[in-house]
């Protein structure tokens, strides 16, 4: 006969792991639904943005890139060989100043790369990419696909 307080049954000391099999499986199958979303892999066309538009200061530096390839710095036309004087001269040699670079939408690629490579030997690594100011982006139409 078993006394009064005792229980008829007998502590077991082992650790139940299938509630943590069970949530090591769930986490598995969120990984790996979760991790091909977080790769891009796609083809993007990033010319538009729909970014907020920054504070301007009180007297911008704009360098403007036209059609034709040539530069302006505000209103005054400037030569590429002659940018780095003259952003000196409107900047009081200050290298720390901003840039505001807007470029026509048919200037090349290589042609803004060029004009930036000369503003970084200038010294002015502060240079912001000036866009439209719209609320939406403009969609480009999608490149054919290469067969």
């Amino acid at each position: 006969m078993a006394a009064p307080g005792d229980d008829d049954l007998a502590e077991v000391h082992e650790i139940n792991v299938t509630p943590f099999i069970d949530v090591i499986l769930v986490l598995l199958i969120i990984f790996m639904i979760a991790a091909p979303l977080a790769t891009v892999d796609a083809p993007v066309d990033l010319p538009a943005s729909n970014a907020l538009p920054s504070e301007r200061p009180d007297e911008p530096l704009w360098l403007t890139m036209e059609a034709d390839g040539g530069l302006l710095l505000g209103e005054d036309p400037v030569a590429l060989e002659t940018l780095g004087p003259a952003l000196a001269d409107a900047s009081g040699d200050d290298p720390e100043a901003r840039i505001f670079l807007r470029a026509d939408a048919s200037v090349s690629y290589g042609d803004l790369t060029e004009v930036m490579n000369v503003l970084r030997s200038a010294g002015y690594l502060k240079i912001a990419l000036v866009g439209r100011e719209s609320g939406e982006a403009v969609s480009a139409p999608a490149p054919d696909p290469v067969p």
